[in-house]
């Protein structure tokens, strides 16, 4: 499967999340229903590394991709105490489009961190995302 095929599948399985998450965060607080989310993420993360892992992979992991995973790691946390916090508050029919706005935020700093050369169609892309957000807010 190319990369398009594990993006539609990303997809997929983040709106069933949002409407699963919706359920879970009913009647407990929310930073404790990130904490058994990720509980469950981190057990079947490190399930499947394990099978999938070589010998001697991890003590190949630079510094620096140690540092980049860590904060990617912190980031995610605080994206997804956010997301839990705003599904608790929210309809997940609203708050799921909001947070997909984080395509936009990954076009831009890719532009800028990663200096990928952006072009019209990413321009337009974007900011129909951002227009489909509004739009899907209302009412």
């Amino acid at each position: 499967m190319n990369w398009i095929g594990w993006a539609l599948l990303s997809a997929l399985f983040a709106g069933i999340t949002a409407v699963l998450a919706k359920i879970g965060v009913a009647g407990v607080d929310s930073n404790l229903a990130t904490a058994i989310r990720t509980t469950v993420v981190l057990v079947v993360s490190w399930g499947i590394a394990a099978i999938a892992l070589k010998p001697g992979s991890l003590s190949e992991i630079s510094r620096r991709t140690w540092v980049f995973l860590l904060l990617s790691g912190l980031a995610t946390t605080a994206s997804w105490l956010c997301y839990f916090r705003a599904l608790q508050m929210g309809p997940a029919s609203r708050v799921a489009p909001v947070d997909k706005l984080s395509v936009v935020f990954a076009i831009a700093f890719a532009g800028i961190f990663l200096h990928e050369k952006l072009g019209w169609h990413q321009f337009v892309g974007a900011g129909l995302i951002v227009a489909g957000a509004i739009l899907l807010t209302r009412g």
